[in-house]
């Protein structure tokens, strides 16, 4: 695995991808296997030759450390495009797992929802941000944290759709 930041990494496929799906995965309820499906779903979808971003938009990190980061270890997140003092790009790391790039999370996040509430066009922070990545993936996976709050709506207002799973 590379903790190295991946900046403007050549994209590593033949085929021209004019635009991402961009899908959030959000429930308010915990447990119900947001981030499973996160980790399965992108790996899956890495193995069968497409470009993948996972953004692990949850304070608990679990999708960063599901993909073999030490969430001790980050000291850039998707905190920093959220409060506007990073790029998206700039965050961007790959996994061991070849086509599959992560964007971490890091505890900073969970009191990123106090410091966006004052600003304006604080629930576009994401969307902002995310079309300066679009280009090299073929999906983008949003892994929303056990709320409703500031980050899974930003969540919502970059997403294309949304998967809620649910525990039965």
């Amino acid at each position: 695995m590379s903790s190295e930041v991946v900046t403007d990494a050549p994209l590593k496929t033949d085929r021209v991808i004019s635009r991402p799906r961009v899908l959030a995965l959000a429930n308010q309820k915990g447990g119900v296997g947001k981030t499973t499906t996160v980790v399965n779903l992108a790996t899956y979808l890495a193995l069968g030759g497409d470009r993948v971003l996972v953004i692990d938009l949850d304070p608990q990190g679990n999708a960063t450390s599901g993909f073999g980061i030490d969430r001790a270890t980050v000291d850039r997140s998707v905190y920093d495009t959220i409060t506007g003092a990073l790029p998206l790009p700039a965050l961007v790391r790959e996994t061991r797992i070849e086509r599959l790039d992560i964007v971490p999370s890091s505890i900073g996040l969970a009191g990123a929802e106090v410091e966006l509430a004052p600003l304006e066009q604080r629930e576009r922070r994401l969307a902002r941000e995310v079309p300066s990545v679009a280009g090299r993936y073929d999906h983008i996976l949003i892994d929303c944290p056990p709320s409703l709050g500031l980050l899974t709506v930003n969540a919502l207002t970059a997403a294309d759709g949304v998967l809620v799973p649910i525990q039965c």
